[in-house]
């Protein structure tokens, strides 16, 4: 094979911000010699390294491919700013980590669909391997370009820049579509040809092989297949077996601090609460959990192959693993003798929680996190939150009383059916949890305490309940926030409590994305060619070019976000099953209206159709048995 030799030289290197992202090397990167291969992955995460290097689903599918022989998986990252300036400059085509290779000599460039505002980002890493950014352009030369992940179950607004979809966890089908892409690869046919192949294997969305109509007000008159190969309605993929599945046992160790500098252990996929403004408890449906021997085996596997001091346990709803008192005993048992901290997100706060914490966090040091979502119980009550405010007071005293003094408090302004007076709560119980810890005897405390309250513009996502819901707009968001800013400070302990909230104009273009459809596409490629690129981080993000580029197709932000979707709309999406039925999401909507609560999946089924995959919580024996 030879000695790597990188695709930038020293001088442009050494003119770069942090020119570790782009030399690839980190421990256990895998070496294959591509001509050894049949098939060359790109593994691409449309933002910058630290971001893409925290992703867990492209460690797995990373692992994956590279222990089949006939494949070899790499892996790209959005260039930062600085260096794409360079290559575009000096006509350097992008390239993969691993070998140093330009993308555009792979098979496959598969790009991770994280997050709403990274679309431009897919197009500058598209533009920068020199590939056409529109799939009905490509040639024999190009690579097949798929997306996955959470924003391919609205994969509309960008079909046009993908070959294909891949709906649903990686785990199941690619093994067959690298097979599938061996025999075409010998037939000598078209890429038309390989598309017709991958449309009929399970969960694979082709968008070419699809056409949309539109009605004269613009919403969806009809949306079909147009080849007899593609189905009519796409299935997504489950893993159900989660105990004899891919897990990396190496993970990919880089050079850099990256977002999330640890060991992640996923404990179980999916979760019970149905809370109803959360995609991922519908997308990940149903609940399964890993068994206990297997997590402890992979544990103690990629803290020794990492050298990482630190294990964080992944999952929607960490407290409804049911086996999460055995792990967590045990890790702390094992991660003491080597000094490894141990980091426990979404934990309901109990007792047992803080029994945990006490002997895993430094007490001084940390903060405790909450996430009422909404001030007031009628609104916790509306997006099926299933926390009461007794709940909370409980959860921060007890906290108070072990040592805590820093809190954080998340929320959402602009959910459905939301007063101002309903805001004016989120600002009563921030100063609630203060008036908490000033009740312990003076001489007890640890000084003062400290309230951080953040909120977030609420998005409608597709495939929950509020997907027929109207999404503030920028001006009533704007004025949401200040008229909160305004109730924080005239609270009796406001200088305990510190406000942070969200850019309302990042989360407008978000709303559009979300639930948009195929007329986006033009839309996004005006704005990157523009400059638009880097959205999602709020120094590069401009909204007069966002703007211009909806005049000049014809269409509004506010035809997507500023509307309440008629019950019988045809959505951009339904064509995808996500094994939740849409009755089932129409009925937890009305429920919404009503301030109804859904009880949990352990507590009673509701009957969301997921039982159809036959496993996790939905086999488990409780009251009112699977619909």
């Amino acid at each position: 094979m030879g000695a790597r030799k990188l695709a930038l030289s020293d001088e442009i290197l050494l003119s770069v911000e942090k020119p570790a992202r782009y030399i690839g090397n980190e421990i256990n990167m895998v070496k294959k010699d591509p001509a050894q291969v049949d098939v060359r992955f790109c593994m691409c995460f449309p933002d910058v390294y630290e971001i893409g290097m925290s992703h867990l689903g492209i460690q797995i599918l990373y692992d994956m491919f590279n222990q089949w022989d006939d494949v070899y998986c790499e892996r790209v990252y959005s260039p930062w700013v600085d260096l794409d300036q360079i290559m575009r400059k000096q006509h350097i085509p992008l390239f993969a980590l691993e070998t140093q290779e330009p993308i555009r000599n792979f098979d496959f460039l598969g790009i991770t669909l994280q997050y709403e505002m990274c679309y431009t980002n897919i197009l500058q890493v598209l533009d920068l391997s020199g590939i056409p950014l529109k799939a009905k352009e490509r040639t024999m030369e190009d690579p097949f370009v798929i997306g996955g992940g959470p924003c391919s179950y609205n994969p509309e607004p960008i079909a046009d820049f993908f070959d294909m979809f891949y709906i649903g966890e990686g785990e199941t089908q690619y093994r067959r579509m690298m097979d599938e892409y061996k025999e075409w690869k010998k037939s000598g046919q078209d890429r038309v040809a390989f598309l017709k192949r991958a449309a009929q294997i399970p969960g694979i969305y082709v968008p070419m092989f699809y056409e949309a109509s539109y009605n004269e007000d613009g919403t969806l008159a009809d949306f079909q297949p147009i080849v007899q190969e593609a189905p009519k309605t796409v299935m997504k993929e489950v893993e159900m077996d989660m105990e004899h599945t891919y897990y990396p046992e190496k993970p990919l160790v880089p050079y850099i601090k990256v977002t999330q500098d640890r060991v992640v252990l996923e404990i179980q996929r999916g979760c019970i609460r149905g809370c109803r403004f959360c995609q991922a408890g519908v997308l990940y449906r149903p609940i399964r959990p890993r068994k206990l021997e297997f997590l402890k085996d992979r544990a103690i596997k990629m803290l020794e192959s990492t050298g990482h001091e630190e294990i964080t346990l992944s999952s929607l709803s960490s407290s409804d693993y049911k086996e999460l008192p055995e792990l967590v005993y045990w890790l702390i048992d094992e991660c003491s003798k080597n000094g490894i901290n141990i980091a426990l997100p979404s934990l309901r706060i109990d007792a047992f929680s803080l029994d945990v914490m006490s002997k895993v966090q430094d007490v001084r040091k940390s903060s405790l996190t909450f996430a009422p979502e909404a001030g007031s119980q009628r609104m916790r009550n509306v997006i099926n939150k299933g926390l009461t405010e007794e709940n909370i007071l409980n959860g921060a005293m007890d906290a108070f009383r072990g040592g805590w003094t820093r809190v954080k408090l998340y929320f959402m302004l602009g959910l459905p059916g939301e007063t101002y007076d309903d805001i004016e709560e989120i600002a009563v119980l921030s100063d609630k949890i203060a008036r908490e810890y000033y009740t312990i005897p003076k001489e007890e405390r640890k000084g003062k305490v400290n309230i951080v309250t953040s909120t977030s513009i609420f998005v409608p996502k597709p495939f929950t309940p509020f997907q027929w819901a109207r999404m503030n707009s920028r001006e009533e968001a704007l004025d949401k926030r200040n008229f909160l800013l305004g109730k924080v400070k005239s609270q009796l302990n406001a200088k305990s409590i510190k406000y942070n909230c969200h850019d309302a104009d990042v989360s407008e273009l978000e709303g559009v994305f979300a639930r948009g459809d195929r007329r986006l596409n033009d839309v996004i490629l005006q704005a990157y060619e523009d400059g638009c690129f880097y959205d999602a981080w709020t120094e590069y993000f401009k909204y007069d070019v966002w703007q211009k580029a909806f005049e000049d197709h014809g269409l509004t932000m506010d035809f997507y976000n500023d509307r309440e979707r008629s019950e019988d709309e045809l959505f951009p999406w339904d064509f995808i099953d996500c094994g939740v039925t849409k009755q089932f999401l129409l009925r937890e909507y009305h429920r919404a209206k009503e301030a109804v609560v859904t009880p949990n999946c352990r507590q009673k089924c509701a009957g969301c159709g997921a039982a159809r995959f036959g496993g996790g919580v939905c086999t488990e024996k409780r009251e009112g048995g699977c619909v």
